[in-house]
C-alpha cells in the first residue's frame, strides 16, 4: 500500500492505495468525484480527461501513486460560482448529447482557452484530438468552444 496526497478541485485528499490503482479509479472511488468517466481504460477515448498540474491528461493512463502531491481539476471543479463559460457554451450551442465524453471535452477545451484566447478551428480540433465523441459529430463541440472563446474575450474586454 502507498499513501497518496493530492489536491483535487482545491480540496486535499489523502488515501492509502494499491500501487496498481489507476488515477481515474482513485478520483471516482476514493475522492468520490464521479464526473470523470471511465471509458476505454486504454487512453484512446478521453472520457477520463482531467487537468493534472494544469495540463489535460487521461487519468486512465496514470497510476494514483503518480499523482502524489499533484494539483488535479475534474469537471466538478471547473465551475466556480455558476457554470464555467465552456460549460455554458456547450449548453447554448447544443454540444452535449449523451454526455459521456463531455467532462473530458470540457477540460480539454478549458485548458486550450486558458493558453489561447482565440483559437482557430484547426487549433480547437487539435486540442480535442484525444477526445472521442460518438454522438455529436464534433461540429457542435467546435462551435461551442469558439463561442466560449468569444464570450470569455468579451467578458474581459479583450478583442482581436
Amino acid at each position: 500500500m502507498h499513501r497518496v496526497q493530492a489536491r483535487i478541485n482545491g480540496k486535499d485528499y489523502e488515501h492509502e492505495v494499491e500501487a496498481r490503482l489507476l488515477l481515474v479509479h482513485y478520483i471516482r472511488e476514493k475522492a468520490r468525484l464521479t464526473g470523470t468517466h471511465v471509458g476505454c481504460d486504454t487512453g484512446n477515448c478521453g472520457a477520463c480527461t482531467i487537468l493534472y498540474n494544469g495540463k489535460p491528461v487521461k487519468s486512465c493512463m496514470l497510476l494514483a501513486v503518480q499523482a502524489n502531491r499533484a494539483e488535479i481539476t475534474t469537471v466538478e471543479g471547473l465551475a466556480g460560482n455558476g457554470l464555467h463559460p465552456v460549460q455554458e457554451a456547450f449548453l447554448n450551442r447544443f454540444a452535449v448529447q449523451c454526455g459521456y465524453c463531455t467532462p473530458g471535452m470540457l477540460l480539454s477545451a478549458s485548458s486550450l482557452l486558458e493558453s489561447n484566447a482565440a483559437p482557430s478551428e484547426a487549433e480547437i480540433r487539435e486540442a480535442l484530438e484525444g477526445n472521442m465523441c460518438m454522438c455529436t459529430g464534433y461540429q457542435q463541440i467546435v462551435d461551442a468552444i469558439k463561442y466560449a472563446a468569444e464570450t470569455m474575450r468579451a467578458s474581459t474586454g479583450k478583442s482581436l
